[in-house]
């Protein structure tokens, strides 16, 4: 794997992967950017600077393990995995392409790094309580990852997760919110409030964090206490939707909009990829 210690580099690779995604939902004309931009800073941490894995062995007993439950995301989950080496990085511009590799919701069995086939929501927890009960269980020293959206913890059977995992006690467990704010339709708060989120997980038995989820520090810091934690935990990271592209923050049309060209180019603008006399590439990646 590749690993990165420095904060200032991790905040570098997650820039970079937000240009990747963003080229990746261009060209294949659909896709949800919003979401996958305000993951992109958690992600890069779990993945860079915590997370143990061979990527030229997917299965590796031993290996953590992440779900993504909010798997329409998975356009900067695709972007890293390609980083770190689990297929190459040119099939990244076939994203939900005929028999393409890489389909609009994860497939784990046609994505090398894919763990959980998701997208249907509020799954993805119960199925990450599952794998860390057996790590638990087997002793095995993984842990299981599981980011989670806001609309999508609107899902009843989270809650039933939240109460078999401080049940079973399973203490290899790290759930992440990504609580952008905006749902498919609107704001999480307007649609149905899930506030506050962490008095009623902490309720549930678990060690619940809250930070900002765009400040790579508290994110490294945070992680690094869960390492240690002896109980479930549960991370309420606060993020904005479609974090780094001005236009696309708290916009609900990108929840699930391809950037057109003009868009693409502000956004790549905004990123510092191309000034305002270039046109950015069409297949290339970051």
């Amino acid at each position: 794997m590749k690993k990165i210690e420095s904060i200032e580099e991790l905040e570098g690779k997650a820039r970079e992967l937000r240009i990747t995604t963003l080229k990746m939902i261009h060209a294949a004309g659909s896709g949800h950017p919003g979401g996958s931009l305000s993951a992109a800073d958690l992600l890069t941490a779990i993945y860079y600077r915590f997370m143990r894995f061979k990527a030229d062995q997917p299965n590796w007993p031993e290996r953590d393990r992440l779900i993504l439950s909010k798997g329409h995301c998975c356009p900067i989950l695709y972007a890293i995995l390609a980083d770190q080496g689990y297929f190459e990085k040119e099939k990244l511009m076939t994203l939900r392409k005929m028999g393409s590799i890489l389909q609009g919701h994860p497939d784990r069995n046609k994505t090398p790094g894919i763990e959980v086939s998701s997208g249907s929501l509020g799954q993805g927890l119960s199925v990450a309580a599952g794998m860390a009960l057996a790590g638990k269980i087997d002793k095995k020293p993984y842990k299981t990852y599981c980011i989670l959206g806001d609309g999508e913890f609107q899902e009843g059977s989270n809650y039933e997760a939240l109460m078999a995992a401080a049940h079973f006690r399973i203490p290899n467990l790290v759930a992440i919110l990504d609580y952008n704010q905006i749902q498919q339709c609107g704001m999480v708060k307007d649609i149905m409030h899930i506030d506050p989120v962490g008095e009623k997980v902490k309720a549930f038995g678990w060690k619940v964090y809250e930070i900002d989820g765009h400040d790579m520090g508290e994110i490294v810091m945070t992680l690094e206490k869960a390492q240690k934690d002896t109980q479930p935990v549960f991370i309420v990271a606060h993020t904005v939707k479609g974090k780094g592209v001005s236009f696309m923050e708290l916009n609900k049309d990108f929840h699930g909009r391809a950037p057109s060209d003009a868009e693409l180019h502000a956004a790549l603008q905004e990123l510092g990829t191309v000034t305002s006399t270039q046109h950015p590439a069409q297949g290339g990646v970051a």
